[in-house]
């Protein structure tokens, strides 16, 4: 996946979403970027980014989404929008022994 560029629109969605973390280290790592925005952005927010990225970057970011961070519904909601039907399980993290 293409990286996102620190412009400041999406510094600043980077600071909404992923606010633990300075924007620019939030931006670096786009699949746990996507992670975060398709659980807790807002639909703005998700329109700025749409800007850079296609549908087929977010399926591929539903692919390689970290584990822990998703809800029930933005997982439904995201693979039904970008077509990964039928919908397949959240991603679970594995803890070793």
């Amino acid at each position: 996946m293409r990286p996102l560029p620190p412009n400041d629109d999406l510094l600043k969605v980077a600071r909404g979403v992923i606010w633990f973390e300075p924007p620019e280290q939030a931006l670096a790592n786009t699949f746990h970027f996507l992670t975060y925005l398709m659980t807790y952005g807002t639909k703005g927010e998700v329109n700025v980014v749409m800007r850079y990225l296609t549908l087929d970057d977010f399926r591929e970011g539903l692919e390689n989404a970290y584990p822990g961070i998703f809800d029930e519904d933005s997982w439904i909601y995201w693979n039904t929008l970008t077509g990964r039907l039928p919908v397949p399980p959240m991603p679970v993290r594995i803890i070793p022994d």
